[in-house]
């Protein structure tokens, strides 16, 4: 789906970047710019800037930059069209599609939805139809579980038939759409096939609550893996972004501020049939850091019930890091050994919400892990469980979290907390001026070098430069790579679609910043005698080689002479540096 360029652009001009940000984080006025706390990052000092002027924001700690659109995108995770819609619509703007088949287009998505639901619907009946003998086994599987016919209708729980295209008959749709679907594909021959057959199927929804994609399960006595879900060639399905169950959660969520994730399709739905509607769980994947921002959303508590020695372990560090910047808290449910959250829901469901209620958060419950295993009657056993509990602490990022943990150790190992501080020194552990994983580390203003200062002028005033800057005058690779694009592109925005990592960076970090005090003269005066400095340094090197000093010493001497008036006096007019760029160029290419 596209959306005609001019109308882009307008919405992009007549948004107020300001009033869009200050909906999601505090601006103050500093100059000609305006600064707060970044949005997307945990932080205690600011360094989100933001140019009205422009229309850009940069962030000096995370690097998050863009514009109006591109800040709709991120905070709300939305995709490109549809960040120009709402912005369109905020500001009373009409926007135009790219061609006549877009009213099609854009209700692709819609149909696909429409076809899972189909499938659905079909696979539902087939498992909740007392009178199909093919489903028994599976119905008797279910009901082992504690899933009955009541839970399948609710949670549209379904059986895949053990034939290779029940569905594609049923739903007799084109190659195109069965693939598109994620439902089917398409055999050697050209015949149709099902994507599953002799399964149990979980329908996954998205968190608007539209069907998109399904979650298999085989029986006991079944062939194949364990679990099979929609492919990620789906067009309407992406694993690592969506949370199975968030559509049933989010209102719960949103009412206690928290967020149960569990490892399967049964566990959610055990936890919402035991009273724990705000449980979820990933698609047959890790947690990503794609799921942690769309729960961020949602609430800023984050329970992990799943097996105990995984969910205090896997991606530890990772839970630091997304503590810092989404802004969440992660707990771990201590659930018995051997047991899941499914099966706890209907054995003991006033068990599974203690324990759920009495979450401890992440460090804690590795801490704990440890220290239980220690050896507490011996000195040599205290010392070596402090130890090993401070290799799981100094992991925080925060220094005061982590001092916290010092003090509760020394009490429970009989050791003073200054003591363990100096025996995890002396081991070559992090200490609290280490750089942690994670932290997002206070930005050191680097000097703004002349080339970087042309660079800026090209952007935020290029009347004033373009008739002079010229890559003879730039020696650092990264400005001459970045005013390639902005010389060759129509504006700010469309050179930013080719600007990749550093040159993204330096473009975001100067788009933001004031220029107003920048004289063309002056620029122009500094890179001239920069780049004829340069100049003569190698033509005295070509002459000390060839050994033909007079070949090059009028050449040197000219450029030695420039340099110091450059220097001392500068230039008065741009059209008085013309002529020596002119020479350098010539040299240049000579």
């Amino acid at each position: 789906m596209g959306i005609v360029d001019d109308d882009i652009r307008r919405v992009r001009e007549e948004s107020d970047i300001i009033r869009l940000i200050t909906q999601h984080t505090q601006l103050k006025k500093v100059g000609r710019s305006w600064k707060g706390l970044c949005p997307f990052h945990n932080e205690k000092t600011p360094s989100f800037t933001v140019n009205q002027e422009t229309g850009r924001y940069y962030c000096f700690g995370c690097q998050a930059t863009g514009d109006s659109i591109e800040f709709l995108r991120e905070i709300d995770n939305l995709d490109f069209v549809a960040a120009v819609e709402m912005l369109a619509a905020q500001n009373g703007i009409p926007i135009r599609y790219t061609d006549k088949n877009e009213s099609k287009s854009r209700n692709r998505r819609k149909e696909l939805i429409k076809l899972v639901a189909e499938a659905v619907d079909f696979y539902n009946k087939k498992l909740i139809d007392m009178d199909n003998p093919e489903a028994r086994p599976a119905r008797e599987y279910l009901k082992q579980r504690g899933l009955g016919g009541d839970i399948a209708e609710k949670f549209s729980i379904g059986w895949a038939p053990d034939s290779w295209d029940s569905l594609s008959k049923h739903l007799s749709i084109s190659n195109k759409d069965l693939v598109a679907s994620g439902l089917g594909g398409i055999n050697k021959n050209g015949g149709q096939y099902d994507f599953f057959r002799n399964r149990i199927l979980f329908p996954i929804f998205s968190e608007q609550g539209d069907p998109i994609a399904f979650g298999g399960r085989k029986l006991p006595d079944g062939e194949g893996p364990k679990y099979k879900n929609t492919s990620d060639g789906a067009e309407i399905y992406s694993k690592s972004q969506i949370l199975y169950g968030l559509n049933w959660a989010k209102e719960e969520a949103g009412r206690v501020d928290e967020l149960v994730v569990c490892e399967g399709y049964t566990d959610v739905i055990g936890c919402h049939e035991a009273g724990i509607s705000r449980a979820i769980a990933t698609c047959g994947t890790a947690l990503t850091k794609e799921h942690v921002r769309k729960m961020s959303r949602f609430a800023k508590k984050v329970i992990l019930a799943f097996d105990a020695d995984n969910a205090g372990q896997s991606a530890a560090e990772k839970v630091y890091e997304w503590e810092s910047e989404f802004d969440l808290l992660f707990k771990v449910a201590d659930l018995p050994k051997g047991q899941d959250p499914g099966d706890l829901a209907f054995s003991d469901p006033d068990e599974l919400n203690r324990i759920v209620e009495s979450a401890k958060p992440h460090m804690q419950f590795r801490v704990d892990r440890v220290l239980e295993k220690g050896d507490f009657e011996t000195k040599e056993g205290r010392a070596k469980a402090a130890i090993d509990a401070m290799k799981v602490i100094v992991q925080h990022p925060d220094e005061l979290i982590r001092d916290q943990y010092i003090v509760q150790i020394a009490d429970k190992c009989l050791i003073s907390a200054d003591e363990i501080r100096r025996r995890a020194s002396q081991e070559n552990f992090k200490t609290e001026e280490s750089i942690t994983v994670g932290e997002v580390l206070p930005v050191k203003m680097e000097r703004l070098t002349i080339e970087f200062q042309a660079l800026r002028m090209l952007i935020h005033k290029p009347e004033e430069v373009t008739e002079w800057l010229h890559p003879v005058l730039l020696s650092d690779p990264l400005a001459e790579s970045v005013y390639g694009t902005l010389i060759s592109s129509t504006d700010l925005h469309e050179a930013s679609q080719f600007l990749e990592g550093e040159e993204s960076d330096l473009v975001g970090r100067l788009s933001v910043q004031d220029s107003e005090e920048d004289e063309p003269l002056g620029v122009f005066s500094r890179l001239l005698s920069l780049a004829a400095e340069r100049q003569a340094v190698e033509l005295e090197s070509l002459a000390r080689q060839s050994g033909e000093l007079s070949e090059y010493q009028a050449d040197i001497s000219y450029l030695r002479r420039t340099v110091m008036e450059l220097n001392e006096e500068g230039i008065h007019q741009i059209e008085e540096g013309i002529e020596l760029r002119s020479w350098l160029i010539a040299k240049s290419e000579a």
